[in-house]
């Protein structure tokens, strides 16, 4: 490597190397040649809200494997949150981690009926049948060759059934590792769409009898690209989800819903059809202006730039994107301002607000299939909306192995949201441990609210939360959130948790759905509690949560 750097001393890559094998010899910074050495002063970090530990180890959900996905949900309706943990390895079957409400938790895939459920890039959750149990939606074939997809039905009892080939959902093997469930018709029922490797994108609508028909033609969404992440939004506030589509070496798509069934691609009208190399992509409201932002990932298979970009040297990739709503009828590139021009290399990530200030930050995993690709996973806080700082390095979540999905949830039932990652990378000699970090715990205030549909699809993906607060200078304040499962890689928890920073309870509590196109309206709620609300009904229920101890 030395002589390597003799001959090619810009070789940021190689540098990087060198400084890595000194630190895992505990000879950094003293026995690095000078003329070799890189600073850690780039990656430091100007806030700190504390150190996040591994947990994962303690608890027995720190899953070995290649690179996959995870889930982070209620799957019993118990009260407590379980882990669905998938891998990359064909040979190995998901892992299905039960919340035992004291501390443990035990990998049920077995009587589950997962443990025949082989492989998987990435999963996503959601309750399509409206039975009021949540399902399970496997994708493979991601990087490699078509393989088919599974739809596993939760029977309620405990068990899942592969229900795929019923379902009409295993018509065509497809090479995907992303897909968004969202009701695009406002039927109550929750449709599919699915993205692909160079192959035509499916929308497959739910006929409301177990099984759905793809529509992606008539639709005009069947488009040839090579997809990497779907995400669903209403991004216009048109009450009709619109889909945005991440895709790698080609220009990305934005399909506004034209409420009769069809789309129309406004991407390039809107100026979001960057980057050209993407990843992970998510709409969020960032600011809390009441306007679904869009973030969208640059991906790079460069150790080089990505360092470079840590030191600030000048660089060819291109940096993440954060789109800001200006109002529904376009976006502006808000990347610079916001601190986020950046270059990484992420897989997995997804959102939610850690600290509970009310504002969202994210959590990116990076890492590509080459084994000196070892750059730190990152974690990002929001300031207020304005902009975002990386907080890796104090809260102690940069480990350097290959991140890839990634879900952020309240596990514990204390309020206090934790970050599942699944690590490991893509070849069997790449294999990891994935990580829970435990939030050290902020003092500010909270409220978990699960909705519940009755004319809205019964997960109430699609409804939208407005919270009213009141600020210490008697100004009110608001929060938003949209009904969703998190990021395009790693699915969070359908019921939504929301930081409220120093508020003690929340003035209003308004709730929007959008199949019966009805608002409800909640006045006077209480801080740091779990409730229900149902759709249509005139009040809300608090739900009881038993809080663990670990």
């Amino acid at each position: 490597m030395l002589g390597h750097l003799s001959r090619n001393p810009g070789d940021v890559e190689q540098k990087w190397l060198l400084n890595l094998a000194f630190m895992t010899l505990g000879k950094y910074p003293e026995s690095v040649p000078k003329e070799h050495l890189i600073s850690l002063a780039p990656f430091g970090s100007k806030e700190d809200i504390g150190r996040f530990v591994d947990i994962a180890p303690s608890l027995g959900v720190d899953a070995f494997g290649q690179a996959g996905g995870v889930i982070i949900d209620d799957f019993d309706n118990d009260g407590l949150m379980d882990i669905v943990v998938s891998t990359w390895d064909d040979c190995k079957p998901l892992h299905y981690y039960h919340n035992n409400g004291d501390g443990t938790f035990t990998d049920r895939a077995e009587p589950a009926g997962l443990s025949k459920q082989l492989g998987g890039l990435n999963l996503i959750q959601t309750d399509y049948n409206n039975d009021g149990w949540l399902d399970i939606f496997v994708l493979r074939g991601g990087w490699r060759s078509p393989m088919r997809c599974s739809l596993l039905r939760n029977n309620g009892d405990g068990t899942f059934t592969d229900v795929t080939r019923e379902a009409g959902l295993a018509a065509r093997a497809t090479s995907t590792q992303g897909a968004v469930w969202a009701d695009f018709d406002n039927d109550g029922w929750l449709d599919l769409f699915v993205v692909n490797e160079n192959s035509p994108s499916q929308l497959f609508h739910n006929n409301g009898n177990g099984t759905f028909t793809d529509v992606a033609h008539f639709a005009g969404v069947d488009r040839i690209a090579f997809s990497k992440a779907v995400v669903a939004g209403d991004y216009d506030g048109d009450g009709y989800a619109d889909f945005y589509v991440s895709n790698y070496a080609g220009e990305n798509f934005l399909y506004h819903n034209n409420q009769n069934g069809t789309f129309t691609d406004v991407a390039k009208k809107l100026h979001v059809e960057t980057p050209i190399f993407s990843f992970p992509a998510w709409f969020f409201d960032y600011d809390n202006d009441g306007w679904l932002d869009l973030f969208v990932s640059s991906f790079v298979h460069s150790v080089s730039e990505v360092i470079g970009s840590y030191l600030g040297l000048p660089g060819k990739a291109e940096t993440l994107k954060l789109y800001k709503n200006m109002g529904g009828t376009s976006f502006q590139d808000a990347t610079q301002e916001a601190g986020l021009a950046r270059v990484f290399m992420p897989m997995g990530s997804n959102f939610g607000d850690i600290d509970n200030d009310g504002f969202l930050d994210f959590y990116l995993g990076t890492g590509d299939p080459s084994y000196a690709s070892l750059v730190p996973n990152v974690l990002f806080k929001n300031m207020g909306g304005k902009h975002f700082t990386d907080i890796t390095a104090s809260s102690k979540t940069g480990s350097l192995q290959k991140g890839h999905g990634v879900a952020i949830a309240d596990i514990f039932n204390d309020g206090q949201p934790c970050i599942y990652e699944n690590i490991g990378g893509a070849t069997p000699g790449d294999q990891y441990y994935s990580a829970l970090f435990r939030n050290p715990g902020a003092r500010n205030n909270w409220i978990s609210i699960k909705l519940v549909g009755v004319k809205t699809n019964r997960a109430a993906i699609g409804a939208r939360i407005k919270l009213t607060l009141m600020g210490k200078d008697g100004k009110p304040r608001y929060i938003y959130r949209d009904v969703n499962s998190g990021g395009s890689f790693g699915a969070s928890p359908l019921q939504q948790h929301l930081g409220l920073g120093d508020a003690s309870r929340v003035e209003t509590l308004e709730i929007w759905w959008p199949t019966s196109k009805t608002r409800q309206t909640f006045n006077n709620v209480g801080a740091n509690q779990f409730i229900e609300a149902r759709e249509l009904a005139k009040t809300y229920s608090k739900l009881e949560r038993r809080r663990i101890k670990v």
